[in-house]
């Protein structure tokens, strides 16, 4: 597949579905945030009662995460990740495109964060033929387009990428990356969560020297895609994180909306973005870290 975008919107995927090159991948979780805190589970329940016909679903949390870390939504180790994406059908001579059904329920915008998670997570393993469907399957079902609750299935495929260490972050990393003038780290959480103005976290506030761009505001809200170059020299350029003698690095909550505004800055030129993985979630919970509130 020869295309130059990072996205494809509804009306292409629906002339491709019989595309035998095709892997269409359903990356939906559910999560659901109320001054509790946040809820996640997997969309598997979702899936199967309905998805675009053909999809076959990628669980994030389940099977494309390490079991073994710590935190949870730590991306799986290369061998897990291969050996699952293999099993979906996804391969070499093969291209991928992902969806979701949405951010956070009751999200006011439309960035497909977990469909980007999967896209970073493939990216990272050395797959770049990976692609996402504008608005997801909430702009699919409004369209009036096919579902079906039948399972998908593709056959098993060779995948044989590389890990990319240098798109993947650590805690480490970070805490040399905050004094370090020559990278960027970009917190993607809202204005109000990066004020630490919430309860989101153990401890709430952001990572000194971070900037903040929430990647609610980077969605276009006709086409529920990523906005136009314009718009998005806007948000990143006054961050600095366009410069290209710096080095870049996003976080969010838990490496799940650093990688929409990954894939934003990939759109850009900028494919060298690392996503720290653990975010606030790891970085808060240890007290031996500085933490800062307000602007």
């Amino acid at each position: 597949m020869n295309n130059n975008h990072l996205m494809v919107d509804t009306d292409w995927l629906k002339s491709h579905l019989n595309d035998p090159k095709l892997r269409l991948l359903d990356a939906t979780v559910i999560m659901k945030q109320d001054e509790n805190g946040v809820d996640i589970s997997s969309g598997k329940e979702e899936y199967v009662k309905e998805h675009i016909p053909g999809a076959v679903f990628a669980d994030l949390i389940h099977e494309l995460s390490d079991p073994n870390a710590p935190l949870p939504l730590t991306a799986a180790q290369h061998d897990q990740f291969v050996q699952k994406m293999s099993e979906l059908g996804v391969g070499d001579d093969t291209y991928v495109v992902v969806y979701d059904r949405g951010p956070v329920v009751g999200a006011t915008f439309s960035a497909s964060d977990w469909a980007s998670r999967l896209w970073w997570q493939l990216r990272l393993e050395g797959f770049d033929e990976v692609y996402i469907l504008a608005g997801g399957l909430p702009k699919w079902k409004e369209e009036g387009r096919p579902l079906t609750s039948e399972p998908g299935s593709y056959p098993k495929a060779t995948f044989t990428g590389q890990r990319r260490p240098e798109l993947l972050a650590s805690k480490e990393d970070v805490k040399e990356a905050m004094h370090n003038s020559s990278t960027v780290i970009v917190n993607c959480l809202s204005p109000a969560e990066f004020k630490g103005e919430t309860n989101s976290y153990p401890r709430n506030g952001h990572i000194p020297n971070s900037k903040n761009v929430f990647f609610g505001d980077v969605t276009d809200p006709k086409t529920k895609g990523l906005p136009d170059k314009e718009k998005l020299h806007e948000l990143f350029e006054p961050v600095g994180a366009l410069d290209p003698s710096k080095k870049v690095i996003t976080y969010c909550g838990g490496g799940i909306a650093a990688t929409w505004n990954a894939l934003a800055l990939f759109a850009l030129g900028r494919e060298d973005v690392a996503v720290y993985d653990g975010s606030m979630v790891e970085w808060s919970s240890d007290n031996s870290l500085p933490i800062e509130v307000g602007e």
